[in-house]
């Protein structure tokens, strides 16, 4: 909330109460029926109640937010995001809907029109309601795995078979220390008994006291080899406020020591040699890079200085638009694993087909994407930020197999 300016908010508490009169002026076409005065007044008492305090909620927020204690503004604007969405979403599906229905009654009788207009466009206000809640309370907490099988020509005999575990996104500051919620992650990553664990930016919101207390949660991660780690945009501190660049430093400085705790290689624009039987690979990470306004810290040459002659090459980059940018037919860099995008956190997905907004933001969004030899995945993050809810857009944990073609 912080990053919209006031006018910007002006015009969503505008937008809200627009769309809450046309809500209103239907809701009002189906209270009628109701034979009980009290009832249609408490509904319609609460339904404004409800949208004023929503709105002014709002702006007080926005207003004195640089005044409120950073761990509880995290809450405060998750919270409002979810209250916000769940509210003005469904309201905006009633309206189109019974809309549609009204305006094109005539092709049922008086007394049709009367029983199923209202019952269809109440439906389709709470159907999304409750998928929204759903989406809340429960899948955001659903951990999907996504397995799969990465053939390659150049891949040395002695890594066939090579299992890689990818988590991304994990934006620890959300969970308000709920540790439990985790666990199931952890145990279903142990359970692969993975060579590598990846870890590919955003593990904050902005603040390493956001990590206080996960130390003993993310210990448990096993790797029957190595863990690596890259940042993320988030991880740097610059989305918010401080007292002092000293302080910004001190925080900077407190992420990267916590993976060093857990257990976790960061790579900072540099590169590490994984041997086998004589045979080698190279794990690239680099620092955040991707297209304006989100900053360029990664240095892809200079972390590649050293492994230029390994022929098969691993990237961590958090963000896709970096492998279309420096990575593809400018690299002989075989995988790239990136996150950032969380899959916008809501999508439509049937089998092999996949479908959200984000996709006219970033060209590779969600899964895994080849050009020529070169590989792309992109994780949809394990967390979430802002909204604090999936829907159709479950929380992943990344399983690569890696197969000499």
């Amino acid at each position: 909330m912080k990053s919209f300016s006031l006018f910007t908010i002006i015009l969503l508490c505008v937008a809200i109460l627009l769309i809450d009169i046309l809500a209103f002026y239907w809701l009002l076409s189906i209270t009628t029926h109701l034979d009980s005065s009290i009832l249609r007044t408490s509904i319609h008492v609460l339904f404004w109640v409800f949208t004023v305090g929503l709105i002014a909620s709002i702006l007080i927020l926005k207003v004195t937010l640089d005044d409120i204690n950073p761990m509880r503004k995290q809450v405060l604007i998750s919270s409002f995001y979810g209250l916000t969405v769940s509210s003005f979403v469904p309201k905006l599906i009633f309206i189109i809907i019974i809309s549609v229905l009204y305006f094109t009654n005539y092709l049922l009788s008086e007394t049709q029109s009367i029983a199923i207009v209202p019952i269809v466009g109440l439906l389709s206000g709470f159907l999304p309601f409750f998928v929204i809640v759903y989406g809340i309370f429960k899948a955001v907490y659903k951990f999907k795995l996504h397995h799969h099988i990465i053939k390659s020509s150049i891949l040395p005999k002695s890594f066939n078979g090579l299992k890689i575990v990818q988590l991304s996104d994990l934006h620890l500051g959300s969970f308000n220390s709920r540790f439990s919620k985790l666990e199931g992650a952890i145990e279903k990553i142990n359970h692969l008994k993975a060579d590598y664990i990846f870890i590919t930016g955003d593990l904050v919101n902005n603040y390493a006291w956001e990590l206080k207390g996960w130390q003993n949660i993310f210990n448990q991660l096993k790797a029957n080899k190595e863990k690596y780690a890259v940042l993320g945009n988030h991880d740097y501190g610059d989305y918010s406020k401080w007292a002092s660049p000293e302080e910004k430093k001190q925080n900077f400085v407190g992420i990267k020591q916590f993976y060093n705790d857990i257990g976790f290689k960061l790579l900072l624009n540099e590169s590490k040699i994984v041997s086998e039987k004589n045979e080698n690979i190279a794990i690239i990470g680099v620092e955040n890079w991707g297209k304006p306004p989100f900053k360029q810290y990664g240095d892809l040459q200079k972390a590649m200085k050293n492994v230029k002659s390994i022929p098969f090459k691993i990237l961590l980059s958090h963000d896709p638009t970096h492998w279309t940018e420096e990575v593809i037919d400018k690299t002989d860099i075989a995988i790239t694993f990136a996150g950032h995008t969380h899959g916008m956190q809501a999508a439509f997905q049937y089998k092999n087909f996949q479908w959200s907004p984000i996709k006219y933001k970033f060209k590779h969004w969600a899964g895994l994407y080849k050009h020529k030899q070169q590989y792309l995945y992109v994780n949809r993050g394990l967390g979430w930020l802002g909204f604090p809810a999936r829907i159709g857009m479950r929380p992943e944990i990344t399983f690569i197999e890696l197969k000499c073609k």
